[in-house]
């Protein structure tokens, strides 16, 4: 079953930008996962809140790809910079429609 990550970034400050950029593409892909939209372009449609800096989405072809990805030893140091450096929230979205 095809899994989605789907996560909302504003950078707090962007020293760690760089770094994890050039690292978590490998690691993604290792795990993967496929980059389906990484953007700042993006609008609110329906709702109210504070709306993220930043969208991506990512494409796993199992929960469990996406957990090993999170849970990688590589990817700790990645995540600690970008949690100390972001307010972000991530979602892993099952890809089923259960109304159907």
């Amino acid at each position: 079953m095809t899994y989605y990550s789907v996560l909302g970034v504003t950078p707090t400050n962007e020293d760690w930008i760089p770094a994890y950029i050039g690292s978590v593409n490998a690691l993604v892909a290792k795990h993967g996962g496929k980059y389906l939209a990484r953007t700042a372009s993006h609008e609110r449609l329906e709702g109210e809140g504070e709306d993220a800096a930043l969208r991506a989405i990512i494409e796993w072809p199992s929960e469990e790809a996406a957990k090993n990805f999170m849970s990688d030893p590589e990817y700790a140091p990645l995540l600690k910079a970008r949690a100390e450096g972001s307010i972000s929230e991530h979602f892993l979205v099952e890809g089923k429609d259960e109304f159907a």
